[in-house]
């Protein structure tokens, strides 16, 4: 499997998705089937980075499933026309003991996920949450048991449908934080993945098999799971919608969702090769 792009300037642009990517509604920007051939002219390999299941960002993308990078489940699962190019489970026991943590402390919904299916509890698998689960795991199931999930695990999340994940669940997790990695994903979740592993690390880990450099990359974020994404390429920009520590991280801000300010700055890029007022 080959990956190499022969370009000079540009080589990967890599997005997050909610709150970036995507508008204030979750749909993509119309402009963006333009966009990627532009992209695909200039020879830039553009990649969807996002805290969302690889399965969820192949249905969003499905006549692009052979021409990007997918860099799913926060950097625990990067895959290129369809084959793995890495993955990192998480130590099963230590996973298993973070979901009970969590059950037995809050009232917040609970996803294991793993790399064939994301998994939730019968009891908690209502319609509700199922529609709010569908958003960032198209392939899920409930099971009665975590224990008898037959998946590596790669990622486990919870949810908050007040938008207060960060004073109802996380404090009873980042205790895990060394040993593992504890992220607030938005107002609503809270991923734990191993330790190190982000979206920032699976973009350098492409970067070392293309043999290309930070400054021939440029990334889009908007929360703290993109914070790592950030500092693993030069032209790094924050949504004007961004989280502040976001902003304070990035060296460029973009437009915000709303006003499509990913499609924007690459269309920018792809002409200057730089654009943005430098922090």
């Amino acid at each position: 499997m080959s990956m190499m792009i022969f370009m000079t300037g540009f080589r990967i642009i890599a997005s997050d998705m909610d709150g970036t990517l995507l508008d204030e509604q979750g749909n993509l920007p119309e402009e963006f089937p333009q966009v990627v051939e532009e992209m695909k002219a200039h020879g830039v390999l553009f990649a969807p980075s996002s805290g969302r299941q690889y399965y969820s960002l192949m249905d969003s993308f499905p006549a692009y499933k052979n021409d990007f990078l997918f860099v799913a489940e926060n950097g625990t699962m990067v895959m290129y026309q369809g084959k793995e190019i890495s993955s990192s489970p998480m130590p099963r026991k230590l996973a298993l003991k973070v979901l009970r943590t969590a059950l037995e402390n809050t009232s917040g919904y609970a996803v294991a996920c793993g790399k064939k299916s994301a998994y939730a509890l019968e009891h908690q698998y209502t319609e509700e949450f199922q529609a709010e689960m569908h958003k960032y795991f198209t392939h899920a199931k409930a099971v009665a048991n975590f224990d008898d999930i037959d998946d590596e695990i790669i990622k486990v999340s919870f949810f908050d449908p007040s938008a207060q994940a960060d004073k109802t669940i996380y404090p009873y997790l980042k205790k895990f934080n060394g040993r593992l990695q504890v992220v607030l994903a938005s107002a609503y979740w809270v991923d734990v993945i191993g330790f190190g592993i982000n979206k920032g690390m699976a973009i350098q880990q492409v970067q070392k098999k293309l043999k290309i450099t930070p400054k021939e990359c440029a990334a889009f974020g908007d929360y703290m799971n993109d914070a790592e994404m950030m500092s693993s390429v030069y032209y790094s920009y924050a949504m004007a919608n961004a989280h502040p520590k976001v902003k304070e991280l990035a060296r460029f801000e973009a437009k915000s969702n709303a006003e499509h300010g990913v499609m924007v700055q690459i269309r920018e890029l792809l002409q200057s090769g730089m654009c943005g007022e430098k922090k």
